[in-house]
């Protein structure tokens, strides 16, 4: 069984249309080989300060990078990918980066649990989406070296839980590709049974009326911020949810950074 593949071709409103109805989407072929090994290779240059995880839940042999846009500029590209966006645009509406992570899943470690994105707020289910991830795998994602799991169509639960038998679908794809899923779907990161890390970026998008996961304004400061491109700006949350939420001083952090 396979993950819904979308060429790269797909419009934005077919990629919405299959995290509908599955609550995940795969499309392949999104970067190219010279922009993963890039990518790759600033990750693995931030990995080697990074400690290993505090729980079983972070993963006690998985290392994560935070505050990624204060330390590189390799994935501002990743955070804006157009189709990204623009399926984005159709899920959620108004948005922002909420809790981006580099994530290198170690050998030995263990299938993180399952569990949903949008837990962490107190909405009840069902509810309008509030979250949409993109995994952005650095290196070929296998059921043997920690693919993410999901569980489909488990973004329409009410008050199910996962149980023992409950299958959870691991998604094997290519460097380059994008997995889209949804914020309500159970979900987690895979068991590692190489020897070798498995390396990948998750962008975390959340409706722009809800607090953060990150704080970015704090993460990357005005004197970072200022120089990125307009829209990460914004997805950073130098920006408003209208008419005014997020405003700073009364007026629009823009204006912050601009003087």
């Amino acid at each position: 069984m396979t993950a819904p593949l979308l060429g790269t071709t797909a419009a934005a409103s077919g990629v919405a249309a299959a995290l509908g109805a599955d609550g995940y989407a795969l499309v392949e072929g999104c970067i190219d080989a010279e922009h993963v090994a890039s990518a790759r290779a600033e990750v693995e240059r931030l990995l080697t300060t990074t400690p290993f995880g505090r729980d079983d839940f972070e993963g006690r042999k998985t290392r994560r990078v935070y505050a990624l846009f204060a330390k590189t500029r390799a994935l501002d590209d990743l955070a804006t990918h157009p189709l990204v966006l623009g399926v984005l645009d159709d899920v959620l509406g108004n948005y922002q980066l909420s809790a981006p992570t580099a994530i290198e899943i170690g050998p030995g470690e263990r299938a993180q649990p399952l569990h949903p994105d949008d837990a962490i707020y107190p909405v009840p289910r069902p509810h309008p989406e509030l979250v949409v991830n993109v995994m952005w795998p650095l290196e070929d994602f296998t059921a043997a070296n920690g693919a993410t799991r999901v569980v489909p169509g488990s973004h329409r639960w009410e008050n199910e839980l996962p149980t023992p038998s409950t299958e959870a679908l691991s998604i094997e794809m290519p460097a380059g590709s994008a997995l889209l899923y949804l914020g309500s779907l159970w979900h987690g990161g895979g068991a590692n049974h190489t020897e070798w890390a498995r390396v990948g970026v998750v962008m975390h998008y959340a409706v722009s009326w809800l607090r953060q996961v990150e704080n970015h304004t704090l993460a990357v400061p005005p004197a970072v911020a200022r120089a990125l491109p307009e829209r990460l700006q914004e997805l950073l949350g130098y920006n408003v949810f209208p008419p005014f939420l997020g405003y700073v001083d009364g007026r629009h952090p823009r204006r912050l950074l601009e003087h």
